[in-house]
C-alpha cells in the first residue's frame, strides 16, 4: 500500500474518502498525528501530516521513528513524501519540483535516527537510499503533464529550526548538494530500515541565501507564499499518479533486513521481537 507524507501546507488530502483513523501509540512513541486510511482516485492509501495537524512540530521535534513505524504497521510498503526545500542550484528555480536520490546528513545528532540499538543491532545499506521505481514513476508522469521536475539531485538535511547562514549555504553547494531541507533525515533512512520503498517530491520555495542578490534570500513569508503557489501543481501530480498503477516494489528494499541483522532472534526480548516483526513484513 502507498502512504503519502504531507509536508508544510499539506495537512490533509482533499477528496480523500476516509475509511478510518489510526492513532495507536507505537513502541517509539506517538506519531505526528492520526494516520488517515481511505481511498483517493480509486486507490487505497494512507496519509500522515509530517508536522501534525496545524503544523505543531518543528523538524527536530517530529517523531520520525513513530511515524514510519505506524505507517508500516498500517500496511505501507511504499511512501511518497512531499517537502518544502531551498534550492542550492541556479537551474532549480523557485516553484520547481525536484526528487532527490541522494542525501547528505548535516543534522546535529539530536534526532532518534534508527530503530536499532539498545540490544538490537543491525546495519542497513543506504548507498542508494531511495526507490528508483518511485522516482521514475513520478518524474515520468510530471513530464507527461508538462510539470518541471528535476531528478537525481542531492538533498542536504540541516537541523533547523533556524534558516541557514550564507556560509552554510555556500558550503552545501560546494560539497555537491542541490537542495537543502530540514525533514527528510532520518525519515528516508528509517523507511529503509522498515523495508519501505521511499521517495520525496520536493517543492523549491527559494534560492536559500547563497545568491549575492539580497532580494533572493529566504524568508518565512516568501517560503509560504511560493509554497502555496506550487501546491496546486504538486497535488495535480499526485492525483494523476493515483489514477494509474503503482510502480513495482524493489525486492532489495523490501528485504533490506534479511542480511542486515547482527543480533540473533533468540537474544531478543519478546517486546523487541514484536516490533521487529512489524519492520520485517
Amino acid at each position: 500500500m502507498l502512504a503519502v507524507i504531507g509536508g508544510t501546507g499539506i495537512y490533509e488530502l482533499a477528496g480523500m474518502q476516509v475509511e478510518r483513523h489510526l492513532d495507536e501509540a507505537t513502541p517509539f512513541g506517538q506519531p505526528s498525528g492520526r494516520i488517515v486510511q481511505g481511498r483517493l482516485g480509486g486507490r487505497e492509501l494512507l496519509f500522515l501530516a509530517r508536522h501534525g495537524s496545524g503544523h505543531k512540530h518543528l523538524p527536530h521535534e517530529v517523531n520520525y521513528r513513530a511515524n514510519i513505524f505506524a505507517l508500516k504497521r498500517a500496511g505501507a510498503t511504499q511512501i511518497l513524501g512531499f517537502s518544502a526545500v531551498g534550492s542550492l542550484a541556479q537551474e532549480i528555480a523557485p516553484g520547481d519540483l525536484a526528487m532527490p536520490t541522494q542525501y547528505f546528513d548535516w543534522t546535529k545528532g539530536g534526532r532518534a535516527r534508527s530503530f536499532f540499538g539498545e540490544g538490537v543491532a543491525a546495519h542497513i545499506s543506504t548507498a542508494e537510499p531511495v526507490s528508483r521505481n518511485l522516482v521514475d514513476w513520478a518524474s515520468a508522469q510530471a513530464a507527461r503533464m508538462g510539470i518541471r521536475l528535476h531528478r537525481d539531485v542531492t538533498y542536504a538535511c540541516v537541523e533547523g529550526p533556524r534558516l541557514g547562514t550564507r556560509a552554510e549555504s555556500h558550503f552545501m553547494r560546494q560539497i555537491g548538494c542541490q537542495l537543502v531541507g530540514m525533514t527528510n533525515v532520518p525519515e528516508v533512512f528509517l523507511a529503509r530500515e522498515a523495508q519501505i520503498c521511499y521517495a520525496t517530491v520536493c517543492i523549491a520555495t527559494d534560492y536559500d541565501c547563497w545568491m549575492d542578490d539580497p532580494s533572493m534570500h529566504v524568508s518565512v513569508s516568501a517560503i509560504l507564499a511560493k509554497y502555496r503557489d506550487s501546491l496546486e501543481r504538486a497535488r495535480a501530480l499526485l492525483d494523476a499518479l493515483l489514477a494509474g498503477p503503482l510502480p513495482a516494489e524493489e525486492p532489495e528494499i523490501r528485504s533490506a533486513l534479511q542480511y542486515s541483522m547482527l543480533t540473533p532472534d533468540e537474544a531478543l526480548s519478546d517486546a523487541q521481537r514484536a516490533w521487529l516483526s512489524v519492520l520485517r513484513r
